[in-house]
C-alpha cells in the first residue's frame, strides 16, 4: 500500500451511514418513559432508524419468596405497554412511519437496559427522567447509563 492510498484510507467518507440506525428506548409505564418514547419515535423517524423499545422486567426474588405472583404480574405490564404502543403506532399509521420492535427483558433497569443496547448493537439510548425522590441521592438510571459512556443517551423530562 503507498503512502497516498494509507492517507486516502484513513479519511474515507461514508455515505448513508450518518445518524443512528438503533435508537433503543427504555419504557416501564411512567408518564416520564412514555414522554421518553414518543421523542424516541420522532428520532427514528426523522432518522429512518429502527425504534427498540425495551421493558426490562424486574426480578424481585423477596415478592416471590412471599408467595407474590411478580411475573405474572410484570408480564401483564409488558402486554400492556406493547397494546399502548401499537395503538399509537395505528392512529399515526399513513401520517408517520416508523419501524419498531419491543423488546423484554428481565433484570434490574440499567443492566437490562446495557444489555438490550449492546444485543440491538444501538447507537443511541433514550429514557425518561426518573421520578423518584431517591434516585437524587443514589443515582438514577439514566445517569448511570450516562456514566457508562457507550451510547449517547438522552434524557427526556
Amino acid at each position: 500500500m503507498t503512502e497516498q492510498q494509507a492517507e486516502h484510507g484513513r479519511h474515507r467518507f461514508e455515505r448513508g451511514t450518518d445518524g443512528p440506525k438503533v435508537i433503543v428506548v427504555g419504557v416501564d409505564g411512567s408518564d416520564s418513559s412514555l414522554r421518553a418514547a414518543a421523542y424516541a419515535g420522532g428520532l427514528a423517524r426523522r432518522q429512518g432508524a429502527l425504534l427498540a423499545v425495551v421493558y426490562v422486567q424486574p426480578v424481585l426474588a423477596a415478592g416471590a419468596a412471599l408467595g407474590v405472583p411478580v411475573a405474572q404480574a410484570t408480564d401483564e405490564i409488558a402486554e400492556d405497554l406493547i397494546a399502548q404502543i401499537r395503538e399509537a403506532a395505528e392512529r399515526v399509521k399513513g401520517i408517520f412511519e416508523v419501524r419498531w420492535e419491543f423488546h423484554t427483558f428481565r433484570g434490574d433497569p440499567f443492566n437490562g437496559l446495557v444489555q438490550a443496547a449492546d444485543e440491538l448493537k444501538a447507537d443511541a439510548v433514550v429514557v425518561g427522567a426518573s421520578e423518584q425522590a431517591g434516585h437524587r441521592i443514589i443515582g438514577s438510571v439514566a445517569v448511570r447509563l450516562v456514566k457508562a459512556g457507550r451510547w449517547p443517551v438522552t434524557v427526556v423530562p
